[in-house]
């Protein structure tokens, strides 16, 4: 009994650092019109303003141009940028932010549901939007994610999430942005792979599971084919979730890796004519040909990262944003180090340009790119009128380590940059001060 008393203090104990809430205070609405004024504006979808202007009003971006500026209300706030630069938000197309906060602490994991088919579940349900991961992301520039589940064969819907917000319909952009299937990876072993498959030892079962996804399938269609004629059947929750996927109006994003993962999962989807999205793509550079006959877009997981066998050369994955966009795939690249890390995003973007992928391209595939593959296209991901006033004002090149984000606005509300990272920064330069070590 003593143990016992004693392992519930040490845990509890855990627990006051684990739950620790981050202490900013969410953004107001945007109560007037802003005017960034004087800087060069990137906006992604279009060349480079060198000395331009851009007007938010009501949350979006209502003009941008160069030279004479428009009239404003009297009311306008006006940022002088004095030779700073202003992009859109960045994207971060995969992420579990807000529903894993401490690694090392499971009481802290929202991430992975009970069960192997599990479509009703939705990502936003669980989203903590008091994560310290969220103030700290946001310093790196990234105000968009992309929040998927993990665990069982069908983990549940992606979330598309803003991150700032007071709870989690604030923060959720669009709460159902796909569904999430991992597939089976072929191999002999008892011990799950990467791709929620197996590779070495026991029997290889990946036909039997990709049987089983089809079985799915196959009876969630029959559902509502049978609904259509009876509608007082009972409801399944199970079958009603995956009814976007089913009519196309969501995709479905398939977690794969290998090459043959990658194959069968394009050919699979493709006989029952749904619409997916890679999610991995290791070795995307093995199944171009299928990627590019059908048009089949690809999360990267990351470029800091080894490569998946000793046979491949160690800057292969640093290139293969390269050669994907060589080959006309569209791509993005979402760190694999989720989810405290995913403020390395940017960083992830510059490695690949400086192995191969063109810069604009670079800066594209965590913007622009991005925004299209998590179906955000229309409202995120470059600068122009109609589109969410989600903006970031910066020192230079955002791919840049020694770039710094200097302002940010989601939706027109002028967010705040501080994080537990920025405290502590604070607190030590003021001891060293106290010290007289620094001026």
């Amino acid at each position: 009994m003593n143990k016992l008393f004693i392992a519930l203090i040490v845990s509890l104990a855990g627990a006051h650092e684990a739950f620790a809430q981050s202490r900013q205070i969410p953004a107001p609405t945007q109560s007037g019109p802003i005017l960034l004024l004087g800087g060069a504006i990137h906006p992604v979808s279009g060349p480079t303003i060198p000395d331009g202007w851009v007007l938010l009003e009501e949350g979006r971006i209502s003009a941008v141009g160069s030279g004479v500026v428009p009239e404003t209300a009297t009311e306008t706030r006006v940022v002088q940028l004095a030779g700073r630069h202003v992009y859109p938000g960045l994207i971060a197309a995969d992420s579990q932010l807000g529903l894993v906060e401490t690694g090392m602490v499971d009481v802290t994991h929202d991430h992975d549901e009970y069960g192997s088919w599990t479509p009703e579940t939705r990502a936003y349900i669980a989203l903590n939007p008091d994560s310290d991961l969220l103030p700290v992301t946001r310093a790196a520039g990234i105000m968009t994610a992309m929040v998927t589940p993990d665990g069982g064969r069908m983990p549940g819907r992606s979330t598309v999430i803003r991150l700032d917000g007071w709870t989690p319909e604030d923060l959720a952009i669009d709460r159902e942005a796909a569904l999430v299937i991992e597939w089976p990876r072929s191999g002999r072993s008892g011990r799950r792979g990467p791709g929620g498959g197996s590779g070495g030892g026991g029997a290889d079962r990946s036909g039997e599971q990709i049987r089983e996804i089809d079985e799915f399938f196959e009876a969630a269609s029959l559902y509502h084919t049978a609904r259509v004629h009876d509608a007082s059947m009972k409801p399944d929750l199970r079958y009603e979730a995956m009814k976007p996927a089913l009519d196309g109006d969501v995709p479905l994003l398939i977690k794969a890796s290998t090459a043959a993962q990658i194959e069968s999962a394009v050919s699979w989807a493709h006989t029952r004519d749904l619409d997916v999205v890679i999610l991995g793509g290791e070795e995307s550079d093995r199944v171009i040909d299928v990627l590019v006959e059908h048009e089949v877009p690809v999360i990267l997981r990351g470029v800091h990262r080894t490569p998946v066998s000793r046979h491949v050369a160690p800057h292969a994955p640093h290139e293969l944003p390269g050669v994907l966009h060589e080959a006309g795939i569209k791509f993005c690249i979402a760190p694999r180090d989720r989810p405290a890390h995913i403020r390395n995003l940017p960083h992830h973007a510059a490695t690949a340009a400086a192995h191969g992928l063109p810069r604009e391209a670079a800066l594209r595939c965590v913007t622009l790119d991005a925004a299209e593959i998590i179906g955000q296209g229309d409202r995120l991901g470059s600068i122009e009128p109609g589109k969410s006033g989600t903006l970031i004002i910066t020192s230079g090149d955002p791919l840049e380590i020694t770039t710094d984000v200097e302002m940010a606005f989601i939706d027109g509300r002028e967010i705040d940059l501080a994080s537990r990272h920025t405290q502590l920064r604070d607190k030590y330069r003021e001891k060293y001060r106290q010290q007289g070590r620094i001026n």
